[in-house]
């Protein structure tokens, strides 16, 4: 009996951890303003320019950032993709990458090639 309440209680312990590490603390506030596009807004980029795309989903620099590297890259009129500065080397403390884009780069479609790959969590930093 012991042993099945320790079991229940490693597993509430798992779980309640797992909550702690995923779901941000309420009142969390960007110093700088994000807009989200969505589907139904076509955005496409008349000039050449840079702009700052925060991935919530993006956790590490081996796996995530290629991929999410890869699929903007993968859109037409993408110049470069660059990883954000970070804190720390080795691990992914600020979310964001740096997409240096031509005339004609479609923003709405780049976001929808990230949801495809598995990186919902994305809004434009300005």
């Amino acid at each position: 009996m012991r042993s099945a309440v320790y079991a229940l209680a490693a597993v509430a312990a798992a779980g309640i951890a797992y909550l702690f590490a995923t779901v941000p603390p309420t009142g969390e506030t960007s110093a700088e303003p994000t807009v989200t596009a969505t589907a139904s807004s076509n955005t496409v980029m008349e000039e050449s320019g840079a702009l700052t795309l925060r991935v919530d989903d993006m956790h590490c620099p081996f796996a995530c950032y290629p991929a999410v590297k890869g699929a903007l890259e993968g859109q037409g009129n993408v110049v470069g993709v660059e990883l954000d500065k970070q804190k720390e080397e080795g691990i992914i403390d600020n979310p964001q990458v740096v997409i240096n884009y031509g005339p004609g780069f479609d923003l709405t479609a780049a976001m929808d090639a990230l949801s495809k790959k598995g990186f919902g969590k994305h809004s434009v930093v300005q």
